[in-house]
This record gives structure tokens, sequence and C-alpha cells, in this order.
């Protein structure tokens, strides 16, 4: 990566069904030159998130054959706003390129927590990622000490952080499913969990009561479909389900799979079940700093991450987490 060039990813098709390399360019540009009000960062690091791929499918949210969008820390290099100075660091959402041109509206400062929280935690556990488990566990979910929890997708980058933040909160028993025996002992040896299962060795309502036999209080779902049924099947009466996300159909957005066929339990067992975005929640940031970051400076409290190294390899590195090849959340490094 050099200073004289930028290099932006580019969607260049509708994906049908799971997302190709061909589905995207990388596009060279002369490094522009900030006007007055903006400045030039040069990106470090990049979050690609799950939501990317519904993104794909989407005028409203990707053009094709323009940059795309995602979470990304950068260093200013040059500046024509005296609240920008070059070698400050921010987060933004001009991502997928090595450069971006940003005003001050558009970017926050990375707060300077001093040793133990490296840059990688602010698009981690402190990020947005991190957010939104915080966010589902605390204002939607509305965990309680004691109480018992299923996250799925809980080897991803929401669900480490939710089994972190989670056993920070004094729940019960922790519950997590995963994509493979690898995951699973990730999250019983290394995360914290209780008991986990891989989905694919059985009908998750049958795995997940056998994880939690005696049932659970509250749910962090972020996959929607068959683990979404198996969780109103496992919940308690007066149960909550927090879901930040339907990753089982974001590549079958024309067909999606059946509602749940219990949903009628809902009434039945008083379960409220609410979805939310996290940018609606950004108040909660300051309360997430402080739960995690006393933590994260003593290294009472790990960061879960996979870090891809290169710029060039960022499409490898959606596409990968997309086939769940990442332990906690998936990074790209300069």
């Amino acid at each position: 990566m050099t200073n004289d060039t930028v290099i932006t990813v580019h969607q260049t098709a509708r994906p049908h069904g799971f997302p190709s390399r061909g589905d995207f360019a990388f596009v060279e540009s002369p490094v522009p030159s900030p006007e007055p009000g903006t400045a030039l960062v040069e990106n470090l690091l990049w979050s690609v998130d799950p939501y990317h791929r519904e993104a794909m499918d989407s005028d409203l949210l990707w053009t094709l054959n323009a940059p795309m969008e995602g979470r990304t820390l950068g260093r200013v290099l040059d500046s024509r706003d005296p609240s920008l100075r070059p070698g400050d660091l921010v987060l933004h959402r001009k991502g997928w390129r090595t450069h971006s041109l940003v005003t001050r509206a558009e970017v926050r400062p990375v707060p300077d927590f001093g040793p133990g929280v490296p840059l990688a935690a602010h698009l981690s556990l402190l990020g947005g990622t991190g957010l939104s488990a915080y966010v589902g566990l605390t204002r939607i979910a509305r965990l309680q000490p004691g109480e018992d929890l299923f996250v799925s997708a809980a080897a991803g980058g929401v669900g480490t952080a939710a089994g972190r933040l989670a056993r920070l909160l004094g729940a019960g028993r922790l519950v997590g499913s995963a994509g493979s025996a690898r995951k699973v002992a990730y999250l019983t040896e290394r995360v914290g969990f209780d008991a986990a299962f891989d989905y694919h060795d059985g009908p998750v309502t049958e795995l997940l009561a056998k994880a939690a036999p005696e049932g659970i209080d509250a749910v962090l779902d972020g996959v929607g479909g068959e683990h979404l049924e198996a969780s109103i099947d496992a919940l308690r009466e007066y149960g909550r389900i927090a879901w930040v996300g339907a990753v089982a159909q974001y590549h079958s957005l024309s067909t999606p799979p059946p509602a749940p066929r219990n949903l009628f339990d809902l009434v039945g067992k008083s379960i409220r079940l609410e979805g939310f975005l996290v940018r609606n929640h950004m108040d909660a940031q300051e309360e997430l700093y402080e739960l995690a970051v006393p933590r994260l400076r003593s290294g009472a409290l790990p960061l879960d991450v996979t870090v891809t190294e290169g710029f060039e390899h960022i499409v490898e590195a959606f596409l990968g987490m997309l086939r769940g090849e990442n332990l906690g959340k998936m990074l790209v490094a300069v």
C-alpha cells in the first residue's frame, strides 16, 4: 500500500446465493487532496461483517460499481480541518479502501485507553460488534444475574463478545451453537461457555434441549430459521429473545426459511421477541467502555479476533467469514 494510489473495492454484481470473488473488483485511483473541512485518512484496520452480505443484495445499501463501505480504523495523513490533525487515529465507515476522505462529522476519535487495549479492540469487543452483543444482552434480552443464556453463532464476533460479556454480567448457564467441532471446543475451552454444540450434528431443537435440559431464560440469536425455533422451544416462561441477525437466510433472500412452526408459543409462554439495530443504541457505548476497558487493561478480558494480513486479501477475508472460517471477529490489517 502506497500513499500515492487509492485502492477501492467495488461490488460489480449481485450474487446469486453465496457470493464469489468475481462479484468484486479492485479499482485504483490517485490519492485525492483534502478540500476545506475534510481530511485524508490512511486506513489501517478493516472490519468485514455478516451484514455486508445482506447489503450486497440491496440497491439502497450498496450501489454497483461504486465504493463499498464498512467499519474502519485509520490515521489522518493530511487535513484541512483543524479538529483533525495529522497522526490522529479515527474510526469511520468509509472502509473497503486504502484511503478515505472524511469530514469531522463522519469520524469518531479512537479513545486512548492506554496499555492493554489494542487497536483491534475498537473494531471488535469495543466496536459495533461488542456493542451489538452488549445492547442485545442488557437492553433487549435484559439478562439478569443467574439467568441461563443461549447464543447462536456463538463462535463469531458478536457471539464470542456475548459470551465474554454475559460472564461479566453474571449469567448462569451459558450455551452456544457453532458450525464445527473446532469452534465448539473454542467456546467451552477458551470463551467460557458451559456447553456448546455443532448444529450440523442433528436437529437444533434436540441439540439445544440436550445442552440445556432445564431450559433457558434469554437468547441472543443471529441466525434465525431453525435456531430461532429451537430457542422458542427451550425458553422458559417470560423468556426473552434479542434478534440481531438472520445469517441462515442471507444467501437465499428470495426464498427465506419458513417461520418457526412454534411461533404461537410466544403467546403461551409469554415470550418477548425483539429485533434491534445497534445504531439506535449508540448511547450505550460508554456503558460498554466502563464494563470492558478495565478488564481489557488488566488482561482479564481477552480479545477473540481472527486477523487477515493485507488489504489485498479483504475479499477473501469476507468470504472466509461467511464460510465460518474465523474464531471471533474477522479483521483485516495492513
